[in-house]
């Protein structure tokens, strides 16, 4: 590595370190930190590269708000989008940056649902938002009324819910999602010293989201019920994973999550499922939000085109050894 590139690296890792030990208390200040993320929110000046329009899905009970984000253009899938931020910090509006982009490189529908949030609404309010919404999105699919494939799409809390989703989905047989993509999914509890999993001991202190914090966001997702051996809570302690969507996961080289993830798609292989795993080498929890001039979420703009557009063919690019 040359020198400049050594420099640079110990400069990345300097901030990260830095930003980890932020001293913001999570569950006293997760209402701060989601007006903080909704500056992320961007302005009138997107309007001219895509169309959006709120649709209110009604469960039986209440509205459940969802975001429709369409490329200028011929759509040719449909995707269903649960966001990130640990069920309690991000929103529909902080996530309308990554949806927009989204909707734009895959050429795709992007419904992005407004699940209710954590502490105020604990497990398993949020799920059961995303739940209805991905069944009332696929009856419109089966209808004709949605384009191209059926695709439940997440990142971090996302993907588990995604996952959550496809488990109960399978569970009760009310419908059943074609393909699943899970970025970075949180999709076990522990994470203390007894975890299983080595990415939570290495990548836990000093790369932005620690073991604390992943903690504090389980604490306030449970809400004081003892949810641990609920597979819609932690998708991977379920006791089956056969009869799953195409799954494409994605995990983080220096994400606390990384290893779970890749339990995680083990054991849908193992199952008998169809699944392309990739590590992104160098890169932190959360990428997906930076933006779509940054190589990772280029990169990550690529497999799903790939995967979407012919996932039976062997792609080079897509690494599914496990």
């Amino acid at each position: 590595m040359e020198k400049n590139e050594q420099q640079k690296l110990k400069f990345r890792k300097a901030a990260y370190r830095a930003i980890s030990r932020s001293t913001l208390n999570l569950k006293k200040d997760y209402k701060l930190e989601r007006k903080l993320k909704e500056l992320k929110s961007p302005g009138p000046l997107m309007k001219k590269y895509f169309e959006k329009w709120n649709y209110e899905v009604f469960d039986g009970e209440r509205e459940i708000l969802t975001r429709v984000f369409l490329n200028k253009g011929e759509e040719e899938n449909t995707i269903v989008y649960f966001h990130g931020g640990g069920w309690a910090t991000e929103t529909i509006d902080s996530y309308n940056s990554t949806c927009m982009f989204l909707a734009k490189h895959t050429n795709s529908m992007v419904i992005s649902v407004e699940y209710r949030l954590a502490p105020e609404n604990p497990f398993p309010a949020g799920f059961d938002d995303c739940y209805n919404v991905a069944k009332f999105a696929y009856e419109k699919h089966q209808e004709g009324a949605l384009p191209g494939k059926f695709v439940l799409m997440g990142d971090s809390a996302g993907g588990n819910l995604a996952a959550a989703v496809s488990q109960k989905a399978r569970d009760t047989g009310e419908f059943m999602p074609e393909y699943q993509i899970l970025l970075y999914p949180a999709v076990y509890w522990d994470y203390s010293q007894n975890s299983p999993f080595p990415s939570v001991l290495e990548n836990g202190e000093d790369y932005i989201l620690t073991r604390k914090r992943i903690s504090d966001y389980m604490d306030l997702y449970r809400g004081g019920v003892d949810c641990n051996d609920n597979p819609y809570f932690a998708p991977l302690v379920a006791k089956d994973f056969s009869n799953q969507p195409k799954t494409m996961l994605i995990v983080a080289e220096f994400d606390p999550l990384r290893d779970e993830g890749t339990a995680y798609a083990q054991k849908l292989k193992e199952a008998g499922n169809l699944v392309k795993y990739y590590r992104m080498k160098d890169a932190l929890h959360g990428f997906i939000s930076l933006g779509p001039l940054n190589p990772f979420v280029q990169k990550t703009y690529r497999l799903v085109n790939l995967f979407l557009d012919d996932y039976e063919r062997e792609v080079a690019c897509i690494k599914d050894k496990l």
